[in-house]
């Protein structure tokens, strides 16, 4: 609310005209600031129809700081001129003053002094006129006197163009009676109260309007998780560069997709209770394809497809064991499997965004379960260079602008895919991340940009022994 004695002030002003008047004008009179006079109409406003005000906008010409300075002292060139002797002054002397190059300059073009460059002593100014008129300082004082009406755009302009003029928008109101018009100020109630309803002295009050235009208080709501925030992003991805979504709904796995058809031997360390979670109901699984269940089983045991295999007993019993997924790449392995039963073999971009499970210690950088990144291609003839293509258009779409460690990629196995059913010569390269740290990748490829455009012949099995580089 305005200062009371302001708004009281105001409306007895308002009572004594009868056409209006200007809140600029207002503000003059009384010597307070425009703001002042604003805010007593805003509150004015709020109690109804008590007035009606008008925004109107004016423009008027103001001094600058410089400005300001001229109308005291003088412009440039007349001090300049005034600083000067009879007998000159060395031109280096000059160039010293505050004002010295622009008055120079000025006096220079108003021919009211020469520069006398062959001078014993140097370059020396001579003024040529003794007495002078400072046009400029004398148009600067009718501005400030408030007579700027009586000088002509073109040298308002010059003296704008000199920075010594701005021309100032002024907004102000055009302020006159309204329907309730009255010179005491009568607080409105805003809200009604039971004791008012029971005592009936709500029919004397005044109610402020209510606004039913007004914007109500944000409500708490839901928001997106910042991790599905970057997911979408990650999937948008996969989808602009073609890839389909594998379908990832089954969290319980068994240990024959998530391990055995992966080529990871039964005795490997990430088997046991410490790495993974086992089910105990139902523990096992019993529907495997057995054609391949049995051509896996010799793979491990016996080997083939250019593999001597890990030579030891391969048994059901572990292949069948229930356990919660440690990876998403079961999901690629039934997928690619599906894909070897077509009877002709199409070319396939898969990926799959999705929660993997892991007997971890917790700590603050580790849970139980995180969100795996991983993304297949299957063809004929893919190379590591395929695989390096990839990622740099997925990581350039990402907004990384240099190469970081990747995650773990590669090429599957031929151990893994022949088995499957998949043609000689398809190829499958696959790359996998974690969503919940992107750039910080444990295990790959590191500083991969010193292979590109190198003749690389290289094998790495790592952690599981699903995939190999090679040229």
């Amino acid at each position: 609310m305005a200062d009371t004695g302001l708004v009281e002030t105001l409306l007895q002003r308002v009572e004594k005209v009868d056409g209006g008047l200007d809140s600029q004008d207002v503000a003059t009179s009384l010597g307070v600031d425009h703001q002042a006079i604003v805010g007593a109409v805003k509150s004015l406003q709020a109690l109804g129809d008590v007035i009606s005000a008008e925004q109107r906008s004016s423009k008027h010409w103001e001094l600058t700081g410089e400005g300001c300075e001229i109308a005291e002292q003088g412009s440039h060139e007349a001090r300049v001129v005034s600083s000067i002797p009879e007998e000159g002054m060395p031109q280096s002397q000059l160039m010293k003053l505050a004002f010295g190059k622009v008055g120079f300059s000025k006096a220079m073009s108003n021919k009211w002094i020469r520069l006398d460059k062959g001078h014993e002593g140097g370059p020396r100014i001579f003024k040529t006129v003794e007495r002078l008129e400072d046009l400029v300082r004398d148009k600067l004082l009718l501005v400030q006197k408030g007579q700027a009406s009586q000088l002509e755009e073109k040298e308002k302009n010059e003296l704008k163009k000199r920075k010594l003029l701005s021309e100032v928008t002024v907004k102000s109101y055009w302020i006159t009676k309204g329907s309730c018009f009255s010179t005491t100020i009568t607080k409105q109630e805003t809200e009604l109260t039971p004791e008012m309803i029971a005592s009936g002295s709500w029919k004397e009050k005044k109610f402020k309007p209510y606004n039913f235009e007004a914007m109500g208080v944000a409500l708490d709501c839901g928001h997106l998780h910042p991790l599905m925030k970057v997911r979408t992003q990650f999937r948008q991805i996969f989808l602009e560069m073609g890839f389909t979504e594998m379908p990832t709904n089954n969290f319980i796995e068994s240990s024959f997709w998530n391990f055995d058809s992966l080529f990871q031997p039964q005795q490997h360390p990430a088997r046991d209770q410490h790495d993974t979670f086992f089910l105990s109901d139902p523990a096992q699984a019993h529907e495997f394809p057995q054609d391949y269940l049995e051509r896996v089983r010799k793979v491990h045991s016996e080997g083939g497809f250019g593999s001597q295999g890990y030579k030891y007993d391969w048994k059901i019993e572990e292949a069948q064991k229930n356990i919660l997924r440690t990876h998403t790449t079961a999901v690629s392995a039934r997928m690619l499997y599906k894909l070897a039963q077509q009877e002709k073999f199409t070319p396939v971009k898969y990926f799959s965004i999705d929660r993997v499970f892991r007997n971890e210690t917790l700590d603050a950088t580790h849970l139980a379960e995180f969100h795996q990144i991983e993304g297949v291609v299957a063809d004929f003839g893919l190379t590591l260079g395929d695989l390096m293509g990839i990622l740099h258009q997925f990581f350039n779409k990402l907004g990384l602008k240099k190469w970081v460690e990747v995650g773990n990629s590669g090429m599957f196995r031929p151990e893994m895919l022949l088995p499957m059913g998949l043609p000689e010569g398809v190829t499958v390269i696959a790359w996998g991340l974690s969503l919940e740290r992107p750039t910080m990748i444990k295990y790959g490829i590191n500083n991969i940009r010193e292979l590109v455009g190198h003749k690389v012949n290289l094998q790495m099995v790592y952690d599981s022994p699903v995939c190999r580089l090679d040229s």
